[in-house]
């Protein structure tokens, strides 16, 4: 026999948000990955639409490491959270794929820097409008306001100096 007026009492509890037990707290970094990794999919896909099949998560977080000035392979090593020699052949990919070029450095020539492409600065300005649809996407679907909560609720949490690190994939066991 169902007790449709203890449902309806439970249904109100729940409703009101009193008495449910929150999530096991796995949840949470694996909701913030899954929302991270659906961005991620979504912006990669968009830019093999585009021109940029080649392209990999992992190259977006290494063209950032490389700068609009160019750096040494240590530089980009050190800002990737890997060897010199990893970033050394993380370079040699996004080369041979025209992202990036190895140029002499005119301060000192003992140093040769690794500077983007066009090809890799256009990858990077088509990736930071494609970021901005998927916001405003996000914006349509939870509203403006609410996004504006959560980017700012997660700056709060989230300590400055590790908010924008690029060592994500070398964390993450990739480059």
């Amino acid at each position: 026999m169902v007790d449709h007026v203890g449902e309806k009492k439970v249904n109100q509890v729940v409703e009101s948000g009193k008495g449910v037990p929150d999530p096991p707290g796995f949840e949470l970094p694996l909701l913030l990955f899954g929302a991270f990794r659906t961005l991620i999919d979504r912006l990669h896909a968009r830019l093999a639409e585009e021109g940029y099949a080649d392209l990999r998560p992992a190259h977006g977080f290494a063209l950032q490491a490389i700068g609009p000035d160019g750096s040494t392979a240590s530089d980009i090593g050190r800002r990737l959270g890997v060897s010199k020699q990893a970033a050394g052949k993380t370079v040699d990919r996004l080369t041979a794929l025209g992202y990036a070029e190895r140029t002499d450095d005119a301060q000192d020539a003992r140093r040769k820097l690794v500077r983007l492409t066009g090809r890799g600065r256009g990858a990077l300005i088509r990736s930071a409008a494609v970021f901005g649809e998927l916001r405003a996407e996000w914006v349509a679907a939870l509203g403006a306001q609410r996004v504006r909560d959560i980017e700012g609720d997660l700056r709060g949490i989230v300590p400055a100096d590790t908010a924008f690190r690029l060592d994500a994939t070398s964390w993450l066991g990739g480059i």
